[in-house]
């Protein structure tokens, strides 16, 4: 069985979502946000997990934080250019929080 880490879900959720944002405007939106809710509540998770250290759980603060911005953006206009933009940012969060994580367990 292969063994999928919350980090990997992550990753692979936000490109899921990058690729839905090419069909329907408003089923994308609402589709969207519901994904990004997910992801927020990983993120909230991480933030307020007692095993992971203060620093990171920092960091996935930051990205919890920065979920919401996106899911406003979206909810309060649709420019797929700017979501494209914001979920380049989200991925690039996760990646960074993730590095970290490695780095400090090496």
């Amino acid at each position: 069985m292969v063994k999928i880490s919350r980090n990997s879900m992550l990753k692979n959720r936000v490109q899921k979502l990058r690729a839905e944002v090419r069909v329907d405007t408003q089923k994308i939106r609402n589709q969207a946000i519901e994904n990004l809710q997910e992801l927020f509540t990983l993120a909230k998770e991480q933030a307020q997990n007692p095993n992971v250290n203060l620093k990171q759980r920092q960091s996935w603060a930051r990205v919890a934080a920065y979920i919401c911005q996106v899911i406003n953006t979206i909810a309060v206009h649709f420019d797929e250019r700017q979501i494209d933009l914001d979920l380049n940012k989200l991925e690039e969060l996760i990646n960074e929080t993730t590095t970290k994580k490695q780095t400090q367990t090496s």
